[in-house]
């Protein structure tokens, strides 16, 4: 397989197959969903008594990624937070096996919930998402990873900083400026993290308000592809709307349920920063794939990449 273009054979003929090959019978109807990293689909299938409706959802995972058994400790995490009755959206299991292969492509199927975008603004909906996040930290705490990566600037922001010279992205006049801010952001995190001293747990990873959906219910997350060990507070920050009042509601709601060094809060510009550096290596990292030069056009500009430069300076600001 062409790792540059891992979905060339990924056809719809393909995807149904493979979510027949699980015992399910496609009825039809196929939707690519927004997904850069993995490509994932709602499938249309049969009435089956394994499903609550007529969809589900593959995901069809990235060639090279991960390894079978860094999928496997997601699909376990999952697992383990659906035992405690979290609100986290599972992998069917078909003969005990939620990781599936098809025509040279591994992927997993999910029961279709969707839902709307948090008004993370509320204080209700602030203090419901911390109590949930503690709940989940509290079995995220029980035991470690073995397979799946650490938050840390070795794999976030130095892998991303070789993808981004090795891209041919980056105009050659900005790599010494590149260069240098990246060493100094580095350092920077590195220090900030020694300073705190974190406990590591696992996370969801990646919990923006995109992977989390409300319904009538109340919330349920979603999309568990980045998680990796690292501390609490990487799962807060992004839900944290800005509004002192929330934030604090949100700290507190979670301290019921599970304790929070309040020194971690001097990690969110470290992670903020982190994530930034990392958002364009993955870019340059994957620009081979065509879905992103189609969706990342802008990215190819001079202009933006001293945008980038300057949003690495302001952010060493904050520290």
């Amino acid at each position: 397989m062409n790792l540059a273009r891992p979905y060339a054979g990924l056809s719809p003929d393909l995807i149904e197959d493979a979510v027949a090959s699980v015992g399910f019978e496609p009825d039809g109807h196929l939707l690519a969903l927004n997904s850069f990293e993995n490509r994932v689909y709602q499938v249309g299938v049969e009435p089956d008594a394994a499903l609550p409706g007529r969809f589900l959802v593959g995901k069809f995972y990235r060639p090279g990624r991960w390894s079978d058994a860094a999928i496997a400790e997601e699909h376990a995490f999952t697992a383990e937070l659906v035992a405690a009755e979290l609100p986290v959206v599972a992998p069917l299991a078909h003969h005990g096996r939620s990781l599936h292969q098809h025509g040279g492509f591994r992927f997993a199927l999910f029961p279709r919930q969707g839902g709307r975008a948090p008004e993370l603004e509320q204080v209700p909906v602030a203090e419901w998402l911390g109590r949930l996040l503690a709940r989940l930290h509290n079995v995220g705490a029980e035991r470690a990873f073995s397979e799946r990566q650490t938050i840390d600037t070795e794999t976030l922001v130095w892998r991303p900083h070789l993808a981004a010279l090795a891209s041919g992205l980056l105009p050659n006049a900005l790599e010494d400026r590149y260069d240098a801010l990246v060493s100094t952001a580095a350092d920077a995190i590195d220090d900030a993290f020694a300073r705190v001293d974190p406990v590591l747990l696992r996370l969801h990873g990646d919990c923006h308000p995109g992977n989390v959906l409300w319904t009538d219910a109340g919330p349920h997350f979603v999309d568990l592809d980045d998680s990796r060990r690292g501390p609490a507070i990487q799962d807060l920050w992004m839900l944290m709307s800005g509004d002192v009042a929330q934030r604090e509601a949100m700290l507190a709601a979670y301290r019921t349920f599970r304790p929070l060094d309040p020194r971690e809060l001097d990690l969110i510009a470290p992670l903020r920063l982190l994530r930034q550096i990392h958002y364009a290596g993955w870019i340059a990292e994957r620009w081979g794939d065509p879905a992103f030069p189609a969706a990342f056009a802008h990215v190819a500009s001079p202009a933006w990449w001293e945008g980038h430069l300057r949003d690495i300076a302001a952010a060493l600001e904050t520290f």
